[in-house]
């Protein structure tokens, strides 16, 4: 069976961010409705995630997600029950690509020296061309979300 796979909007952008950190599949619709959602839901076999209760008629059939406005209340209440589509830090914060696993040197001068010589791989985004490595912003965001959640995360890789 795939892992439940999700879309919301503008909204709740903060904790899409923090489930793709955690790898989530969130698509991020910026300005849309949930009626627009919901098509897209319907189309893409994904859950809806909203905090809002309204339930439009004719998209009975999608899966709709209302989650608590509290940040980390609603990240605990994913988190508890659905399981990630990856490992963490898997997938691109920004738009939500699979990452890819490069050699540093490919990098070049997109990332610091520092990264580059302190890794011999680096992850990269097809989709937006961002690079990403483990550095002290990814240990306090892996330290926020364990804290959040009451328990370690599994390991990048």
């Amino acid at each position: 069976m795939p892992p439940d796979r999700f879309v919301t909007d503008a909204s709740l952008e903060p904790l899409a961010h923090d489930l793709r950190f955690l790898g989530y599949d969130v698509a991020l619709h910026r300005g849309a409705r949930l009626e627009e959602l919901c098509e897209v839901a319907r189309r893409d076999a994904r859950i809806v995630l909203t905090r809002s209760v309204r339930r439009p008629r004719r998209f009975a059939d999608v899966r709709v997600v209302t989650v608590h406005a509290d940040r980390a209340r609603a990240l605990r209440e994913v988190a508890n029950a659905y399981a990630p589509s990856g490992p963490p830090f898997g997938r691109c914060a920004e738009c939500n690509t699979a990452l890819a696993r490069r050699l540093a040197f490919e990098a070049g001068s997109e990332v610091p020296p520092g990264a580059r010589r302190g890794a011999e791989h680096l992850h990269y985004c097809p989709g937006c061309g961002r690079w990403y490595w483990e550095g002290s912003h990814v240990a306090r965001i892996r330290e926020r979300l364990a804290a959040t959640l009451g328990r370690p995360l599994p390991s990048a890789e």
